[in-house]
C-alpha cells in the first residue's frame, strides 16, 4: 500500500520538547499499519479457496478485493478529517477496534455476501486507522532528521508487509484455513490497542471542524454503483447492454458528478477542486488511477493462474509473486537517487513503459508454459516499473500545493490508487470473463472427451487472463501518454514542505 501524509495544521511547533515516548509510539503505529498492509495482499493468495468454499461466482470474486479498496479509497479523505477533528489517538483506537471486528466477521463469513460486507467494513475502518496513525507520527516527530528516520522505518514496514502478506497468506491457507488470513488481524489489533491506550498521546486540530458528509456519501456510493454495474456486465445473463448494468453504471457516474458539484459549492469540501485543476497534479492523479487499474490485472489474475492452471499450492503461489516485490524494492531505491537529478517526469514515463511492457509479455502465458520463461521475467520488470512510477509520483502530486491543502492532496493520491485498483479489478474481470466465455463457446463441442474438454476449459481461462493482461497493459500505455502530455514539472520543483510520502 502506498500512503502519503502531510503535516497537520495543528502540529506542535518544532521548538517544543520531543515526546519521550515517540519511538515506542512509532512501534505501536507501525504494528497497526502492518495489519492494514498485510490485508491488501494476504487475501490475494486465499482467493481461490474462498471462492470455492463460499460459492462465489467468477463475476463476483473481484468484490473480495474491491469491497475493501472502494470503501478505503472512498472514505480516506473523510477519515483524515475525522482524525484531525475528533482526535488522532481516539480515531486510531476506534479504527483498530473496528478493523478487528470486521476481520472477525470476514473470518466467520458463511457466504459471499457476508464476506463482501466484512471486507467493506475493513476498508471503512482502515480509512480511519491509516490517516490517524500517519498524522500522529507527524505530530510526534517534530525534528526533521528524526521525522525522516521515523518515516523510513514506517515505510519499510509498510513496503515489506506486502511481501510478508503473500507468504503468510500462503502458509495460513495451506496449513490452517483461508479464514485465518482475516482472523490473524485480531491479535495484531489487540496488541496495538492495548499499547496505544497508555503510550500514544492524543492530539487534534483546532478551528473549523465541519465534515463534508454529503460529499463522502456521494463519492462512495457512486464508485460502488459503477463497479457493481461493471460486475453485472460480466455476467452472461446480463452483458454490457443489459438495462440493469447500464442503470448502475449510469447512476454511479451521475453520483460522481453530484460529488463534483458538492465540492464546488461546499464551504468545507472533502476534496477542494483547486487541488485537481493544477496541470501537474491533475496529470499525476489521473496517472495514479490508470496505473492502479492496470496493475490489478497482474496481481488479481496471476493468483488464479498460479493455483488454478499451474496447480501451485498457496505457499508456492505466494513465493511466485515475490519477484514483483523484489523489483519494487530495487527500483524504488534507484528512483530515490535519480529523482533529484532527472526529475519526476522521465522516471514516471520509464516506469509506465516498463510496467506496460511486462503486462504485454504476460499475455504469452499458456496452460503448459513454464514459470521461469513466461512469468518470472514479466514479474521482475513489472516490479521495476512500479518503483520507477510510484516514487516520483508521490513527489509530483505534492509539488506546489499550498500548506493548508497538503493533507487533502496527499490523501487524494492514496485514494486514486485504491479507487483505480477497484475500477480496474471490475473492468478487467469483465473483459476476462467475457473472453473466457467466448473461447469456451467456440471450442467446446458436444460429446467431447472429458479430458480434452477439461484442457479446453483451462485454455479458455488462460485466454481470459491474457486478455486482462492486455487491457491492463493498455491502461498503463495511456498512463504513459498522460504523463507525457500533461506533466510539465521541472526537476527543480519540490513538494510542499511538511508533506511526507511513505510507500
Amino acid at each position: 500500500m502506498t500512503t502519503t501524509v502531510s503535516r497537520p495544521e495543528a502540529a506542535e511547533p518544532s521548538a517544543a520538547a520531543p515526546n519521550p515516548r515517540r519511538w515506542l509510539a512509532l512501534t505501536i503505529i507501525a504494528i497497526a499499519q502492518l495489519m492494514v498492509v498485510l490485508d491488501a495482499t494476504i487475501v490475494n493468495i486465499a482467493l481461490p479457496k474462498m471462492q470455492v468454499d463460499l460459492g462465489i461466482t467468477d463475476a463476483e470474486r473481484q468484490w473480495v478485493l474491491t469491497a475493501y479498496t472502494l470503501t478505503f479509497g472512498g472514505l480516506l479523505l473523510l477519515g483524515g478529517r475525522i482524525a484531525d477533528y475528533w482526535g488522532r489517538k481516539r480515531t486510531f483506537i476506534a479504527g483498530a477496534i473496528g478493523f478487528a471486528a470486521a476481520s472477525a466477521l470476514g473470518g466467520l463469513a458463511w457466504d459471499g455476501l457476508s464476506l463482501f460486507a466484512a471486507r467493506g467494513l475493513q476498508g471503512a475502518f482502515g480509512a480511519l486507522l491509516a490517516p490517524a496513525g500517519l498524522a500522529l507520527l507527524t505530530v510526534l516527530f517534530t525534528d526533521a532528521k528524526e521525522r525522516a528516520k521515523a518515516f523510513a522505518v514506517y515505510g519499510a514496514i509498510a513496503g515489506g508487509g506486502a511481501a510478508v502478506g503473500l507468504l503468510l497468506g500462503g502458509v495460513l491457507t495451506e496449513y490452517a484455513d483461508w479464514r485465518w488470513c482475516l482472523l490473524v488481524n485480531i491479535p495484531i489489533a489487540i496488541i496495538a490497542i492495548a499499547a496505544a491506550i497508555p503510550f500514544v498521546p492524543e492530539s487534534k486540530a483546532e478551528g473549523n471542524t465541519r465534515y463534508d458528509i454529503p460529499g463522502a456519501i456521494a463519492v462512495t456510493l457512486g464508485l460502488v454503483a459503477l463497479v457493481y454495474g461493471l460486475t453485472k456486465a460480466a455476467e452472461p445473463e446480463h452483458g454490457w447492454d443489459s438495462p440493469e448494468a447500464l442503470a448502475y453504471m449510469g447512476g454511479g457516474l451521475a453520483l460522481l458528478v453530484v460529488f463534483v458539484v458538492i465540492q464546488k459549492f461546499s464551504k468545507n469540501p472533502l476534496l477542494p477542486l483547486r487541488i485537481l485543476l493544477d496541470r501537474n497534479r491533475g496529470g499525476a492523479y489521473l496517472s495514479s488511477t490508470l496505473t492502479g487499474a492496470g496493475l490489478m490485472g497482474a496481481f488479481f489474475f496471476l493468483t488464479f493462474y498460479f493455483q488454478g492452471v499451474l496447480g501451485y499450492t498457496p505457499i508456492e503461489a505466494g513465493l511466485a509473486s515475490l519477484p514483483i516485490s523484489a523489483g519494487v524494492f530495487i527500483s524504488a531505491g534507484i528512483a530515490s537517487q535519480l529523482l533529484p537529478k532527472l526529475g519526476a517526469k522521465p522516471l514516471m514515463i520509464a516506469g509506465a513503459v516498463l510496467a506496460a511492457g511486462s503486462m504485454l509479455f504476460l499475455t504469452q502465458i499458456g496452460v503448459t508454459t513454464a514459470y521461469a520463461s513466461h512469468v518470472l521475467p514479466g514479474a521482475i520488470v513489472l516490479g521495476l516499473g512500479l518503483g520507477f512510477t510510484f516514487v516520483p509520483l508521490s513527489s509530483l502530486a505534492l509539488v506546489g500545493v499550498p500548506q493548508h491543502d497538503a493533507g487533502a492532496a496527499s490523501a487524494t493520491l492514496n485514494a486514486t490508487q485504491q479507487v483505480g485498483g477497484s475500477l480496474g479489478a471490475a473492468l478487467l474481470s469483465t473483459f476476462a470473463l467475457n473472453a473466457t466465455t467466448d473461447y469456451a463457446t467456440e471450442h467446446l463441442k458436444p460429446g467431447m472427451d472429458p479430458q480434452v474438454a477439461g484442457f479446453v476449459q483451462a485454455e479458455a481461462a488462460v485466454h481470459g487472463f491474457a486478455t486482462a493482461f492486455a487491457w491492463g497493459g493498455g491502461l498503463l500505455v495511456v498512463s504513459a501518454i498522460v504523463i507525457t502530455v500533461l506533466i510539465k514539472v521541472r526537476k527543480s520543483d519540490l513538494p510542499t514542505e511538511g508533506a511526507v510520502h511513505v510507500g
